[in-house]
């Protein structure tokens, strides 16, 4: 199978185009000098885990940010690095497959290249299995060439993926050092980033010289804080899938007699079925985040759709689409209590036979009421994360047969008198994982390779690459580095999966901010989608064009540069104490005391523990 990895891919004529691609630079990863601005050291992002995450990870937290400047930035205390010995560097994916990835190796290798090309990158073959048995090919142009701009992750492959027990831990140790690595770049979400912090920390602790930088790329698109704005990856899968929605919603407005049911992934958040809400405009979605604020029960969500369809059947319309994320399931309170008890009882070793019998009575109760197919669905041996397989499923079936059977009992009872409902059920779980990656994931996947190697050109171990201010053009995109540490918190109590590793500092999936301004779009237009069908169809994806430039929903509407605004503040700090001297005026200095007095003051209210970190993750 190793054998497979890496070999020349044979290419259609629009992949053999998309391989000519070539992403744009920002001006600060331009020529052969890097030059970085390291900040204020970091802290974590809830006050009350910062004890517990600086004890654990000792080596690298508290690291400060580092920005990457351009040749003509004027900043005095700047590092300027223009010595690039010959570095071996390997590379890992890690996690699911998402479009981009290849491109992160390939700008990766770019910048090795040209800052030496005798330097190597070494590519893991089979995820974090190929690293634990130090399987490797050495990545090249000739085996690049078929890879550039292109979907999937089989340049190099992947496994189930982690890097988390001891004997993990210490595989990548002895593998880092039998290859003499001085640097281990790892690609992937919020668990094989949390991997590689805490690799980062071992390294550091042996005193190892391989220094260890995460790479943000999931398709989920929940790997968001103060520093990620995005993902590798997300922006195409939900382009790919919005094209596939909106063909629904036309098939669906043409025939006039069908409710499309449509399930798409997102595991722990819902941020792809509200991205392809707002790019695709179908009737209805059901956040995960919704039903976990408001508790909705299995009831109350088929009530709710039901609702909906009687709506619009009053203006004569028996048609729509419906959309799910794929994790909904877990954010039903009794159904997410239901499958814990499965859960503990199949680790316990009873067989699936027999568990229905010893469910308490209620659990009982509503696993009898579920449809057969649902039931065994839910006997299905959880994920190594204690999570349901989401993927397995078939929520969005469930969902219609509870549909079906109310509209049945309301048009008895005589309170629905229009006419009958039927259902067509799809899941797009995997049409899009291996998809052309867009002109915006090549460009940021691209520039997060290059970026890479900025980390190791400048020492630093335990750090992500970022990217900033992504709804801009390309050369306005201001490029940096974070502790991984920083993005850490510490779940205190906690529902679904994951509720194992409570107490422990890790990256969690950022859930839908049902206060955000994407959230706030949906609910604006909410009623307006339920009863007009303004569907909006974006296309299939485009590489040139005016759709080419198009960058996700989310995050144009959302005011997320965390980094400029830092960058902002330092520079009011240093314009305060260019103005505030010895030798100032007297009112100046009291304006200057009183200010700065009243800042400090709510900035201590607002960062005290017992208003931080009170939300759940």
């Amino acid at each position: 199978m190793d054998a497979d990895y890496g070999i020349p891919r044979e290419l259609s004529d629009l992949q053999k185009l998309r391989s000519q691609y070539q992403p744009e630079l920002p001006p600060c990863l331009q020529g052969t000098t890097v030059r970085v601005e390291f900040g204020d050291a970091t802290t974590a992002a809830d006050p009350a885990g910062a004890h517990t995450i600086s004890r654990s990870f000792p080596h690298t937290y508290g690291q400060p940010l580092a920005h990457f400047l351009r040749a003509s930035a004027k900043v005095a205390d700047a590092q300027i690095i223009t010595d690039h010995p010959a570095i071996r560097v390997g590379i890992v994916f890690c996690g699911r497959q998402s479009p981009g990835g290849h491109n992160v190796v390939w700008g990766l290798h770019e910048a090795i290249k040209i800052h030496n090309p005798k330097s190597v990158l070494l590519g893991f073959l089979g995820g974090s299995e190929g690293l634990f048995a130090q399987k490797t090919i050495e990545v090249t142009d000739e085996v690049l060439a078929t890879y550039k701009n292109q979907g999937g992750y089989d340049l190099l492959g992947r496994t189930k993926d982690q890097i988390r027990t001891t004997e993990q831990v210490n595989a990548a140790y002895e593998a880092c050092k039998a290859l003499k690595l001085d640097g281990l770049v790892v690609i992937g979400g919020v668990t094989s980033n949390t991997d590689a912090a805490q690799l980062a920390e071992t390294f550091a602790e042996r005193k190892c010289q391989t220094k260890v930088v995460g790479v943000p790329v999931t398709l989920n698109g929940d790997l968001k804080n103060a520093f990620v704005e995005t993902n590798v990856g997300f922006d195409t899968i939900c382009k790919v899938n919005s094209q596939l929605i909106s063909n629904v919603c036309t098939d669906a407005l043409s025939a006039e007699k069908y409710y499309y049911f449509i399930r798409l992934m997102g595991r722990k958040a819902s941020h792809v079925a509200l991205e392809c809400t707002l790019q695709s405009h179908p009737n209805m979605v059901v956040l995960g985040e919704e039903v976990a604020a408001s508790k909705l029960t299995l009831f109350d969500i088929t009530n709710k759709i039901c609702d909906a369809v009687q709506a619009r059947a009053e203006q004569d319309k028996y048609h729509g689409v419906i959309l799910l994320p794929e994790g909904l399931i877990e954010s039903i309170p009794e159904v997410y209590a239901l499958l814990q008890e499965i859960h503990g009882l199949l680790r316990q070793g009873v067989s699936v036979d027999s568990i229905s019998s010893q469910l308490s009575p209620w659990a009982s109760a509503l696993f009898e009421f579920l449809p057969p197919f649902i039931k065994k669905q839910l006997l299905l041996y959880p994920e190594s994360d204690d999570s349901a397989q989401l993927s397995q499923i078939e929520t969005e079936k469930l969902l219609a047969h509870l549909v079906e059977v109310e509209m049945n009992r309301r048009t008895k009872e005589g309170t629905y008198k229009g006419k009958k409902f039927n259902a067509i059920c799809h899941f797009f779980g995997y049409q899009a994982r291996g998809s052309l990656p867009s002109k915006f994931d090549c460009d940021y996947a691209y520039v997060l390779g290059h970026i890479s190697y900025h980390i190791l050109a400048a020492g630093l171990n335990g750090y992500m690459a970022t990217v900033n201010n992504l709804r801009n053009p390309v050369n306005k995109w201001r490029c940096g580095a974070a502790p991984i540490t920083a993005m850490m918190t510490v779940k205190r109590y906690g529902r679904g999966a994951g509720t194992q590793s409570l107490g422990k500092p890790a990256l969690h999936p950022a859930t839908v901010d049902l206060k955000g301004k994407a959230y706030e779009l949906l609910s604006q237009n909410a009623t307006k989608f339920l009863l007009d069908d303004v569907y909006r169809n974006p296309g299939p994806l485009q590489f040139d064009g005016p759709g080419a430039d198009a960058k996700p929903v989310s995050l144009c509407v959302e005011d997320q540069d965390y980094m400029g605004r830092i960058k902002q503040l330092q520079e009011y700090l240093d314009k305060v104490r260019t103005i505030v001297k010895p030798g100032c005026s007297q009112d100046v200095l009291k304006a200057a005391l009183s200010a700065m007095s009243s800042v400090t003051d709510i900035l201590s209210v607002m960062s005290s523990p017992s208003n931080v970190g009170n939300t759940p993750f």
